[in-house]
């Protein structure tokens, strides 16, 4: 796997509550973002994965949704966790 435990540990440590703080909503975004990320990356070189290609829209779709809970929620925390991880929107 492209992310290992201690990139997952360093994420959320630095955009959740703590290291053991998977559940907290920045902390899935910013997963969310490095995996998209790393997909995307993969798909500059591999145009016809289609595979994949179906893998990013979906976590796409799920960081999206979890940007619009937390806009529901806290706008503050959505403000800092877009300008945190360079989203725009």
């Amino acid at each position: 796997m492209y992310v290992t435990k201690e990139e997952k540990a360093k994420i959320f440590e630095k955009h959740g509550k703590g290291a053991n703080d998977t559940g907290s909503a920045e902390g899935q975004i910013a997963l969310f973002t490095a995996r998209i990320n790393h997909l995307t990356e993969h798909l500059k070189n591999n145009r016809k994965d289609y595979n994949t290609e179906r893998s990013l829209v979906k976590l796409v779709g799920k960081r999206r949704s979890l940007l619009d809970y937390l806009t529901k929620k806290d706008i503050l925390r959505y403000r800092a966790i877009v300008k945190e991880l360079g989203l725009r929107k």
